[in-house]
This record gives C-alpha cells, sequence and structure tokens, in this order.
C-alpha cells in the first residue's frame, strides 16, 4: 500500500513540473511526449495493439455479375451480326457475343468499383498486418490502435 502511495505522490509531482515549462512551445512538446508515452505503455499492455504505419486510399476494383456479362453478349451479337454473310455472319454473331459478354463483364467491375482506405499496422509480435474499411479513418500513423472484431479501434 505504500509503495503504490509513493508511486502515486511521485507521478503527481512529475505530471506537476511538466506542467510548468519555461521555454516558448515546451508546452506542445510536454504534450506530445505524454501522448508518446502513454501510446508505448498501451502497446506493453495490450496484446492486441499495434501502431500505425500508414494510412493510404486505394481504389478496388467491383465485381462482375451476368447483368454484365448478358448485356455485353447482346450487344456484342448485334454489332457482330453486321458484319459478314452466311457462316461468316454466323461465327462473327457468335465472336461478337462472346467478346461482348467479357467487355460487359469488364464494365460492370469498373462501374461497381469503389475506395477504401488500408491501414497497415505494426502489431506487438512485430508482424505488419493490414485492415480495409469505407470510412477515412480517424488515425494516423504513430497512433496506437486496438484490434477488435478484425476492425480497428483508436485507443
Amino acid at each position: 500500500m505504500k509503495k503504490i502511495l509513493i508511486a502515486a505522490l511521485l507521478a503527481a509531482a512529475a505530471g506537476s513540473f511538466a506542467q510548468t515549462p519555461s521555454v516558448p512551445g515546451a508546452t506542445e512538446k510536454a504534450r506530445s511526449l505524454n501522448d508518446q508515452a502513454k501510446a508505448k505503455i498501451e502497446l506493453a499492455v495490450c496484446d492486441a495493439c499495434g501502431t500505425v504505419q500508414a494510412v493510404k486510399q486505394e481504389k478496388r476494383k467491383g465485381k462482375g455479375g451476368l447483368l454484365g456479362v448478358a448485356g455485353g453478349a447482346v450487344v456484342g451479337g448485334l454489332l457482330g451480326n453486321q458484319v459478314g454473310g452466311g457462316t461468316g455472319k454466323t461465327i462473327a454473331t457468335v465472336g461478337g457475343a462472346v467478346a461482348g459478354g467479357v467487355v460487359g463483364n469488364e464494365v460492370q467491375k469498373r462501374v461497381t468499383s469503389k475506395k477504401v482506405w488500408v491501414t497497415s499496422v505494426k502489431m506487438k509480435d512485430g508482424t505488419v498486418k493490414s485492415f480495409e474499411q469505407d470510412a477515412q479513418p480517424v488515425w494516423v500513423a504513430g497512433n496506437v490502435v486496438k484490434v477488435h472484431g478484425g476492425a480497428l479501434v483508436k485507443q
């Protein structure tokens, strides 16, 4: 009990010295150092915590589907049907439908693409993991975050 009381008094005394800077701009530096110290303590205590290495926005291709393939095949088939005559016309129609289906699928992927935010986090064990989310995150490089249910939470 005495050790806890002594530790609390020392912490309070250290805090009062840190709050009375005599150098201009020292308050911001002291806060920054205090935040960094807290982050290191939280990282040391929390097994599911890590330090943000980078946050960047990336574009992800959407998913193709039946609608894009079918639409493209119809348009490609109609265009292929305009070429040649006899068996050449049949081959052009089938080839146009196949090519149109492939192109239609790619068009659908681009139309349904989205932007995501990717956060790289260096975990306590030294591994680096990436996490994606749709909304811009509130953390920046250097912040300590916690992995909770597969998502990140700012500490």
